[in-house]
């Protein structure tokens, strides 16, 4: 059966300026360099990551850190503890830091809160790399939380300051604010969403509105992916998540549908490329 798909990539999908940043960073080097090492996954896509590992590059996680020496290590968009850069000066690492200025700024804008004793509540993934480098600027002291029942138990004090991951829902931080606001709680709030991230919530409803069926494109790790392909599904019913050309299933398209392609921030635009090409070969 012919599909005669029209398919069409969402132009505002695709990296955002952080990762462009570390993936160029990392290509420089190996344009030169037999290898490097970057700290956790690059970015969240195993199909990105590999393309890079196939170039050189070498991903290691903490422990592994800590058994080299006089080596290059790349620090990824997603940022790191002080603990890091303090091993890196002990091991004489060289640290390519490719940390988003976004990240980077809510880093200091936690330490300071810190340093003037307030208690500091994290709106975030737990385990998730950008998490673990903003709780690290605490010495651990933030509480993270990434649903509200969680802090249901907790014994709070009667103010304190909330801040968020960077790739998180604005909707649901302003939520959360309100409902602590409510229960009697002095919340100092800072909107710390990377607007780079929250506008293209605005850009997918308007995206998803005009397709018959649209397939989303993202790595199964990526937190950002997570929550925009959400807003593909409450937008068109007919939203399907892939990270790979190997998922698509062509019985979710009739004949002349038009299709519509998007990925998370951490989706390469050859991958939504290839999604494109194999539609429109079947």
């Amino acid at each position: 059966m012919k599909y005669d798909l029209a398919v069409t990539i969402d132009k505002a999908s695709g990296f955002c300026f952080g990762v462009v940043y570390a993936i160029d960073m990392a290509e420089d080097i190996l344009d030169h360099e037999d290898h490097l090492y970057c700290l956790g996954d690059i970015v969240h896509n195993d199909e990105e990551v590999k393309r890079l590992t196939d170039k050189g590059l070498r991903i290691i996680d903490h422990e592994q850190l800590k058994k080299l020496h006089g080596e290059k290590v790349l620090i990824r968009a997603h940022g790191e503890a002080p603990a890091t850069y303090q091993l890196a000066l002990e091991n004489e690492l060289t640290l390519i830091d490719a940390s988003c200025p976004v990240v980077l700024k809510l880093q200091n804008r936690i330490k300071n809160s810190h340093d003037e004793d307030e208690q500091i509540l994290i709106f975030g993934k737990h385990g998730h790399a950008e998490v673990i480098g903003l709780q690290g600027q605490t010495d651990g002291k933030a509480i993270v939380f990434q649903d509200i029942a969680e802090l249901d138990d907790v014994e709070l004090p009667s103010s304190f300051t909330l801040y968020s991951q960077t790739t998180k829902s604005t909707d649901k931080f302003y939520s959360i604010k309100d409902e602590l606001i409510s229960r009697g709680y002095e919340v100092k709030a800072n909107d710390t969403i990377c607007r780079q991230v929250s506008n293209r919530y605005s850009d997918l409803e308007k995206f998803v509105a005009n397709y018959d069926k649209i397939l989303f494109v993202s790595g199964k790790k990526s937190s950002n992916g997570k929550v925009l392909y959400d807003v593909c599904k409450k937008f068109n019913d007919q939203s399907y998540f892939i990270s790979n050309v190997e998922e698509i299933d062509m019985s979710w398209f009739a004949p002349n549908d038009k299709v519509g392609i998007c990925g998370a921030t951490s989706t390469p635009m050859w991958l939504m490329e290839e999604v494109k090409a194999y539609l429109l070969h079947h």
